[in-house]
């Protein structure tokens, strides 16, 4: 089972991204936390099943270090990436030949988050790919915090990517996720949220 996880937008500051989110689309967001050894922080706008991640660098020096803190500091667009969730990430990994890596990071609240990835680098060098995540056991899904948006009940509606169709889905396998691929450049064009007044658009 594949369900979409969250959408990364890669901001220059986080105050100041998470303040013109509210004001542009009447999206609230909470204090996420820094990364270790990334160089980076987010904040989290959360949508039940799903969020959207507001993330920045903090130490320009360790995030030159890391892979995740050098996607985010090169970024050319805020729509950066994207992740989808699985139960069987181990399977998932064996079936692309890819690595998993654990990641973990510290809640405001002191609640330790744990998940592990596969595909980061290849989401990162071909942005109409998501890379995949689990989440471990016991660590709550940044998804649920309760929170009442200002554009009322939101979730994450569907996602628009370019890239190659057959690439996109033999990369996925089987899947009923929301996605409209049009052929062309590898990149995360829309993201579309539906919310009480109708859609809201990110681009």
């Amino acid at each position: 089972m594949i369900e979409l996880d969250h959408v990364i937008l890669a901001v220059p500051e986080l105050d100041a991204a998470a303040v013109g989110l509210e004001r542009e689309h009447g999206l609230l967001s909470v204090e996420g936390g820094r990364h270790p050894g990334w160089g980076t922080a987010n904040r989290i706008v959360p949508l039940g099943a799903a969020y959207l991640e507001l993330v920045a660098v903090v130490d320009p020096m360790e995030a030159e270090e890391s892979a995740f803190g050098r996607w985010v500091a090169g970024a050319r667009s805020t729509l950066l990436g994207w992740a989808v969730r699985t139960d069987e990430l181990d399977a998932v990994a064996e079936r692309l030949g890819l690595p998993v890596v654990a990641g973990s990071r510290t809640t405001p609240a002191g609640d330790e988050l744990h998940w592990r990835t596969a595909g980061f680098e290849h989401a990162a060098a071909e942005p109409s790919l998501p890379f995949f995540i689990a989440w471990g056991p016991g660590s709550p899904h940044p998804g649920d915090v309760q929170v009442a948006h200002p554009a009322g009940d939101v979730r994450l509606a569907r996602l628009e990517v370019g890239g190659d169709p057959a690439r996109l889905e033999g990369w996925l396998g089987p899947h009923e996720l929301a996605l409209t691929i049009h052929p062309g450049a590898p990149v995360l064009e829309r993201v579309v949220l539906e919310a009480g007044a109708g859609e809201l658009l990110l681009v």
